[in-house]
């Protein structure tokens, strides 16, 4: 039966492994995401590849750039699919998107700004502005109602 399982990989050799394990006819699962504009391994080092204990094992343990399949000296550990399927269910365009205050705020929400110079300014999300990055909120005060052009990471849902 085929089951997702974990392998280690030699360091920063993820992108060969798992293309090694796709010429292979293996179903194999790296998951990536951007950091500082770089994309990245989410799991460095590691991998999720599907195969059939013990049928395929030695194939996989001795793949070029696998260290070891991960689980005790009798067998590898099998990870459940929703496992899997969870981590996939968070990415976007093949990548995993972080949501660094929680949720992200929609038009007509409270929002609390949460870095830079106005720390601690709460308003209501009004709309983004051009590609995503950048939202308009509007400022009510006691005497002071106006709108901020804003970086929208730097915000959180009220």
């Amino acid at each position: 039966m085929l089951r997702w399982y974990v392998i280690n990989t030699r360091p920063k050799k993820e992108s060969q492994v798992e293309r090694l394990f796709e010429e292979g006819g293996f179903t194999v699962y790296c998951p990536k995401y951007i950091r500082e504009k770089r994309v990245g391994p989410f799991f460095p080092g590691y991998a999720f590849v599907r195969f059939e204990f013990p049928e395929q094992f030695h194939m996989v343990k001795y793949t070029r750039g696998v260290k070891r399949v991960v689980g005790n000296d009798d067998s590898p550990t099998p990870i459940p699919e929703e496992i899997v399927l969870g981590i996939k269910a968070r990415e976007q365009n093949g990548l995993i998107v972080f949501e660094k205050y929680g949720e992200e705020p929609a038009v007509g929400d409270e929002i609390e700004v949460v870095e830079g110079p106005f720390k601690g300014l709460k308003g209501i999300f009004r709309k983004e502005i051009g590609d995503n990055e950048r939202v308009m909120i509007l400022l009510n005060y006691v005497s002071y109602q106006g709108m901020l052009l804003i970086e929208k990471a730097k915000l959180k849902k009220a």
